[in-house]
């Protein structure tokens, strides 16, 4: 087995911390902090336990929602029935969060996004579930169904709203995992979640999540309350060409759910960074070869490799090839013939494969008789 240090990974190995992830406390009773990039989750605390999650369960009735409109089956200008059903559990005398859409009336699909993300409608909700599934019932399963498939692995969804229910449970991870593919899978629908007003029936309402009146370029996501939940917030905000995703629950008051984010968000950013190691299609190293045409064939790495690490941590990072060498001919270009094995202390191993950058065929019968010879004679493989 051959172990070489990566020579190229010098210059970045000096820039690269190799403390672990520092960790910080927050107020939350749950939290998960995750670079969208990389996916690597830069803090968490109670991040897979089930919660109540109050209106932030409102992302999976838009990402339900927002499948139609991408798929063609449904447009912004289309319209669904308010039911009297509709009006009366997610209307004002509900004592719910409402849009004040009119019973036994027609709205916009655009309408009832916006009556969801800025003014938090329960109504907004009830009728798009009935609109897609026939009753809310049916629709809350099928997005339990679908989350599974999303990789939301322990959400349940008794309802379209987040309106209190024993059963209605999702973890932050989860909620994490959600907002990240409403980013990448939605940016045509995505822009919805910056608003911060909106006007329907005459009745205007101001978005509820702090962050989009502060100046950190937050652009989304839900906040979410009820008596059970406590104060929470799915949030997002980009910086530097980075994208934090931040879910937070359990917060006492509104005034913490204004400030505990922030902070968590600007830890964050300031903390850590991405740092590029190497581009896919990148020579790592020109491994021996036995008995081929060639003597040395190049060891190429087969994709971008991006990690987040602390910035302020002492910087400390070990690149290494391993490969079983010299390589026997015939080499196929593309075959799996070795890895990089990235190691930082407090960092979880990365291991990359490497494949064979070109092809080498074997020699014949003399080429492979001499090249015997000359290992015996002169100790040289090739």
């Amino acid at each position: 087995m051959i172990k070489r240090f990566f020579s190229i990974f010098a210059v970045i190995c000096a820039l690269l911390p190799a403390s672990p992830l520092r960790a910080t406390e927050t107020v939350a009773a749950s939290a998960i902090l995750v670079e969208v990039a990389t996916g690597e989750t830069l803090l968490a605390k109670n991040a897979d336990s089930l919660m109540a999650p109050a209106s932030m369960s409102k992302l999976m009735t838009l990402y339900m929602l927002f499948e139609r409109l991408k798929d063609g089956s449904l447009s912004l200008d289309d319209t669904f029935w308010v039911s009297e059903n509709a009006w009366r559990k997610g209307g004002a005398k509900s004592g719910s969060s409402t849009m004040f859409l009119n019973p036994k009336k027609r709205v916009r699909i655009e309408d009832l996004i916006r009556g969801i993300i800025v003014q938090s409608g329960n109504d907004a909700c009830i009728v798009v579930a009935e609109g897609l599934s026939g009753s809310e019932a049916a629709f809350a399963a099928e997005m339990t169904e679908r989350s599974r498939e999303l990789g939301l692995t322990e959400s349940v969804f008794k309802n379209a709203t987040g309106w209190p229910h024993p059963e209605h449970r999702m973890t932050p991870r989860d909620l994490g995992v959600l907002a990240r593919r409403l980013v990448d899978d939605f940016p045509e629908y995505y822009r919805y979640f910056s608003e911060t007003e909106f006007t329907y029936n005459g009745i205007r309402q101001m978005n509820r999540n702090p962050l989009l009146y502060k100046e950190m370029n937050a652009d989304g996501l839900k906040t979410g309350h009820t008596q059970e939940s406590g104060y929470g917030l799915t949030a997002s905000a980009t910086r530097g060409g980075r994208r934090l995703i931040l879910v937070v629950n359990g917060l006492k008051s509104k005034k913490e759910r204004s400030r505990e984010p922030e902070r968590l968000l600007e830890w964050g950013f300031r903390e850590f960074n991405n740092y590029a190691l190497f581009k896919a299609g990148a020579t790592v190293e020109d491994a021996a070869v036995w008995l081929g045409t060639e003597p040395r064939v190049p060891l190429v790495v087969t994709q971008d490799v991006l990690v987040t690490m602390p910035r302020k941590a002492r910087r400390k990072l070990k690149a290494t090839v391993v490969y079983d060498g010299p390589i026997p001919a015939p080499i196929k270009t593309g075959d799996v013939v070795g890895k990089v094995l990235i190691k930082a202390p407090g960092q979880p191993d990365i291991s990359v494969p490497v494949t064979a950058g070109a092809d080498v065929r074997r020699l014949g019968v003399i080429g492979r008789l001499w090249a015997a010879l000359s290992t015996i004679l002169f100790g040289e493989a090739g």
